[in-house]
């Protein structure tokens, strides 16, 4: 009972639309956290521990990891014919682990997505060999149609101060391609994995230039300009929405309920609903459905998401579904990327079952609409 009043009350403020649009966003693409299964069990010798799914399996996604998520999203065509879409929030620049490494791990020094492709590729082709190829090819064919989600998945300054004291988990996700199982940032409000978390409010001056160099950086990577951003790990201060505005995004996600960071743990609180602007006049985005079928919650995902679709078509808004990458993994174990891919398969087959007239599209198209 309470889930379905929870279902309900999110769908009460925002745009509404007869249309039945269902869009897919999925965050962490593009993001190496976790390099395979032999850096897991040596981060298991080192005493770091696999806090989470994300630190037991999310990898860099896999040339098996695309072909066989390509297989399930084209095998499902709405009332269009048209088959469903992700919209990865995905990162173009990750670590650069070999010029760190070169420079005694000094400095934080970053490469661009498609040189990891290309490293990784070399030393474990069975997995990357062609990998980024068949990015490109899911940007062509419209299966993928990422948005920005920061520059790189980590919070630098949490980065750069371990670095500089030569932190023992540091030091060790570093000689194992990885960066995971931190234990603590040193900060209450600070995940190690959210670029945009801060303690001191004058911290988001830093982020301007962050922000610039990934849009930037997106666009090479990804071949255009990114409209759509959600913050990796964490959420963001509005006082760097301006420089988001500048660098291109239109669009940013945001929960129904935010928490703000102020500075120093004090916070503050706002509703929020699609279609809404902020004060930079963005337009605001809440996704209102939650899928992540590899996460044990004792309860079936497929049902659990039909239920949210369900009463967001109900109130006549579109189902915007909030997932992760780490669901659709399967470098360290292939079980979890069949449970995952299964789940999908199934909860997109009811929906057009359920719905007919259901559209597929990418969050930007959605959001067009919206904007008309």
């Amino acid at each position: 009972m309470k889930q379905a009043i929870l279902n309900n009350i999110k769908n009460i403020w925002g745009w509404k639309t007869r249309r039945k649009i269902v869009v897919i966003s999925v965050d962490d693409y593009g993001n190496v956290r976790l390099a395979n299964r032999k850096a897991r069990e040596n981060l298991d010798r080192a005493g770091l521990k696999a806090l989470s799914r994300f630190d037991a399996l999310d990898t860099l996604e896999t040339r098996q990891d695309l072909e066989m998520l390509f297989e399930t999203l084209s095998s499902v065509k709405d009332a269009n014919g048209n088959h469903a879409v992700f919209t990865p929030f995905a990162l173009p620049c990750n670590i650069d682990f070999e010029r760190m490494a070169e420079e005694g791990n000094e400095q934080y020094r970053y490469e661009l997505l498609p040189e990891t492709y290309t490293k990784l590729a070399a030393m474990e082709p069975a997995a990357y060999t062609g990998a980024w190829q068949l990015w490109q090819e899911g940007l062509d064919k419209g299966l993928l149609a990422p948005q920005f989600h920061g520059r790189e998945h980590l919070n630098l300054k949490v980065f750069e101060e371990k670095l500089a004291a030569w932190d023992p988990e540091v030091m060790a996700c570093l000689e194992n391609r990885s960066y995971t199982s931190i234990s603590d940032s040193g900060y209450p409000t600070i995940g190690y994995t959210a670029a945009f978390d801060f303690w001191e409010f004058t911290e988001n001056k830093k982020f301007a230039e962050i922000i610039s160099s990934g849009l930037d950086a997106f666009a090479e990577v990804y071949g255009y300009r990114a409209l759509h951003f959600t913050p990796p790990g964490g959420r963001e201060h509005q006082s760097i929405h301006n420089s988001l505005l500048e660098g291109g995004i239109k669009y940013l996600d945001t929960p129904l309920i935010k928490s703000e960071h102020q500075g120093r743990g004090k916070q503050t609180k706002s509703v929020n609903w699609t279609g809404k602007k902020n004060r930079a006049g963005m337009s605001l985005v809440v996704r209102n459905v939650v899928f992540e079928p590899t996460h044990d919650r004792g309860a079936d995902w497929v049902e659990y998401a039909l239920k949210q679709v369900e009463a967001a078509f109900r109130w006549h808004r579109p189902a915007n579904i909030s997932s992760h990458r780490v669901n659709y993994c399967g470098h360290i174990d292939p079980a979890n990327r069949k449970q995952g891919l299964d789940a999908l398969k199934t909860l997109l087959e009811e929906i057009v079952k359920k719905w007919p007239d259901v559209e597929f599209m990418g969050t930007v198209d959605l959001l067009e609409v919206v904007s008309c």
